[in-house]
């Protein structure tokens, strides 16, 4: 217990009088304990007043009960854990104070038989009864709690002292513990990885600072969290923001990787060789551990601004932590591997572009199916015939593996061949069912399963001819004569899928300046749960409720119309049918800090130039200059900006060409917008998404023109 009035002669009851101490320790100095069995600070023993003396000096919540009456006597650590007893508890007698629990067990008969017998007592997890008085707690904390005899000089007892240390922050951590492996379960990249590891250790270690770093072939690439740093939904979409280091990194992740020996700073300048902000140059305590696989070599840090102990139970919990993620870090490592290989095979047998015509626009969109680990035998195309009409194309061979690939690529190939020669859809399918039956009997199996739609677009003559192979009906969104639109299915004779002696039959339809056609693949609509007719019941209704005929929003809305996730590919190409022209214009963007500048200036410049609303042109350059900004920070490679537009809709992309994670340090401290510019195309734009490509990813946004 803390004591004494202003006068005391102990070294901490001096100091806190001198300095004005508030507090607990603050009302027993001025208590009057002249009037009590205590008698007067000056006239206590000496054995009581160094009891006294480690009260007042000690951070863990301790009390001295005194005496026959037990008075009160404690620190503020104690009198945080009493609550509102405080500060009417100082001097008054144990008994009154806790008088609604102190018949209890384990209370009023703890300290009296420590005081009246001499009785120590420990308890390892206790719930302290009043502390479930204390306003605002969700639980009820959890503590080791000991209370012993207090004896004087001469060795008689004159009181009980009580220690509690709460635990519950272990408890906590170890819980914390577990939820993070259930958490790294669930991933598959190292961005993954990346953002639960930082996300647990910034909150289950209370930390200023934390990183997760890699090794990344000739050097290393690490990432940050920092105390107070937020991120929204839209960051955490985003891939982390990655930072390279060279091989010899004096930085203490670095070299507890390379070394496989933690680190532990208590107090100095750990980062002082390597700080890039004021971040790193506030941090006064680190701990790096290693991350032990056979896979890959990486690290952890933890960090405080101000000095820290390192006891041997953190200690041992960041290297619990690092064990976990290091074996979610080699999954992914193994996945990306894995993943990376399979799907530049896929994409690179899809077309890099697309043709661009003045009255039809052209998109289409592909996502892998499974787990995205194998390539998938789905694909598209769009191109000119040499009677200057569009042929278009989407199929599907069944198998998720590079053979399904390798035979897509084989029938994608061979389908174009055909179609400049002859470009009639049925001839050009029955050429194809020959080349697969080919191939099954070239591989002696006869479970080559191969749905095509191939299809003639004649813009000059406003019609389409399709032939299908086995392959779900294509679907067109037309302007209905009130001008809301429709999304109907064509009568397309399905035929049998290629391979079996398919006999196609061509349909001739109308298509008309403001239509829209979307082909698609069975993984857009087939749903274990519910019935195909539902899936394509669904498809139809958000391709007639979307905002815009354009081709790249339809494809967006198209491949999130069921709900649910899907185990197969998805694969969908949309033409539309322009009323009116479109004008386009794009623009090179360099990977340099003024990018974002320059593309703002010029493309205020283009719109305006093209007489757009001046409530568009602002929401565009900002939404556009944030998506550069993006592009730039997670690609590290130049981007390419292109704008669109036509009398109903703005079409906006920025695509970048890099690999993830490959920023330099100077550019990541120059451009920091950060994902937050994806919250705002949310708020500003109608549609918006984002399409893989062969060597990197776009993303995209359209703004409605108000008509009139």
């Amino acid at each position: 217990m803390p004591g004494t009035v202003g006068r005391v002669p102990t070294p901490a009851t001096r100091a806190a009088a001198e300095t004005g101490v508030s507090g607990a320790v603050g009302v027993v100095l001025g208590h009057p304990w002249a009037d009590t069995a205590l008698g007067p600070p000056q006239g206590w023993d000496p054995g009581v007043r160094g009891v006294v003396d480690l009260i007042l000096a000690s951070p863990v919540p301790m009390a001295l009960a005194y005496g026959d009456d037990l008075l009160l006597l404690y620190n503020d650590g104690y009198a945080a854990l009493i609550g509102d007893r405080h500060p009417g508890a100082v001097g008054r007698p144990a008994a009154e104070v806790f008088a609604d629990v102190w018949a209890e067990p384990g209370v009023g008969d703890v300290i009296d038989r420590a005081y009246r017998h001499g009785e120590s007592f420990l308890e390892k997890e206790a719930v302290l009864p009043f502390d479930r008085l204390r306003p605002g707690a969700r639980e009820r904390a959890v503590f080791t709690r000991g209370c012993s005899p207090v004896r004087d000089s001469a060795g008689r007892i004159v009181g009980a002292l009580t220690v509690a240390a709460e635990t519950s922050q272990v408890t906590e951590q170890l819980q914390s513990l577990s939820d993070v492996a259930a958490a790294l379960a669930g991933t598959l990249t190292l961005d993954d990885v990346a953002r639960v590891a930082l996300r647990y250790l910034l909150t289950a270690f209370d930390a200023d600072r934390v990183t997760f770093g890699v090794d990344d072939g000739a050097g290393w690439r690490t990432v940050r969290r920092v105390r107070g740093e937020l991120l929204d939904e839209a960051d955490e979409r985003l891939p982390p923001l990655w930072r390279r280091s060279p091989a010899d990194s004096p930085g203490p992740l670095v070299v507890a990787a390379r070394s496989g020996v933690p680190q532990f700073v208590g107090d100095g300048q750990p980062l002082r060789d390597i700080a890039v902000d004021r971040h790193d140059q506030k941090v006064r305590a680190l701990a790096a551990q290693p991350l032990r696989t056979s896979v890959l070599r990486g690290g952890l840090t933890v960090g405080y601004h101000a000095a820290h102990l390192w006891p041997a139970a953190e200690r041992a919990l960041l290297a619990a932590s690092a064990e976990l993620v290091g074996q979610a870090a080699e999954r992914a490592r193994r996945f990306e591997t894995q993943h990376g290989t399979a799907q530049l095979l896929q994409r690179s047998m899809l077309p890099e572009r697309l043709p661009d015509l003045p009255r039809l626009r052209i998109a289409a969109r592909y996502d892998p199916g499974v787990d995205g680990n194998a390539a998938g035998g789905d694909f598209y195309d769009a191109f000119l015939l040499p009677t200057g009409e569009l042929g278009i194309v989407l199929g599907d061979v069944a198998g998720h593996d590079v053979q399904a690939a390798a035979r897509m690529g084989q029938v994608r190939a061979a389908l174009r061949a055909l179609a400049l020669a002859d470009s009639r859809p049925d001839a050009v399918l029955a050429g194809l069912d020959r080349l697969v039956g080919s191939l099954g009997t070239e591989t002696g199996t006869h479970e080559l399963f191969v749905t095509v739609v191939f299809g003639v677009v004649d813009a000059q003559r406003e019609r389409l001819t399709l032939a299908s192979a086995g392959h779900p009906a294509p679907l067109v969104r037309r302007a209905a004569p009130d001008g809301e639109p429709v999304a109907r299915y064509l009568d397309v004779p399905p035929g049998a899928p290629l391979g079996l002696g398919c006999a196609p039959r061509t349909t001739t339809v109308p298509f008309a300046p403001g239509d829209t056609l979307l082909l698609f693949s069975d993984g857009v609509v087939e749903r274990r749960w519910q019935s195909l007719t539902a899936g394509l019941d669904d498809l139809a209704s958000a391709v007639a409720g979307a905002a815009s005929g354009d081709p790249r929003a339809l494809c967006a809305v198209a491949t999130a119309a069921v709900g649910g996730a899907t185990e197969d590919d998805v694969a969908v190409l949309a033409v539309e049918h322009a009323l009116i022209p479109s004008r386009s214009a794009s623009m090179e963007v360099p990977a340099e800090p003024t990018a974002p500048s320059r593309v703002r200036h010029w493309m205020t410049a283009q719109l305006t130039d093209w007489q757009v609303p001046e409530a568009v042109v602002g929401a565009a350059v900002l939404c556009t200059s944030e998506l550069t900004t993006n592009a730039l920070l997670h690609a590290g490679t130049a981007a390419r900006v292109e704008i669109d537009l036509s009398p109903e809709r703005l079409l906006v992309s920025v695509a970048d060409s890099g690999t993830r994670g490959t920023v330099t340090r100077a550019r990541t401290d120059t451009l920091s917008s950060r994902g937050r510019g994806l919250g705002l195309i949310e708020q500003l734009s109608d549609a918006w998404g984002t399409d893989p490509t062969v060597r990197g990813s776009t993303v995209w946004f359209e703004i409605l023109i108000p008509s009139g």
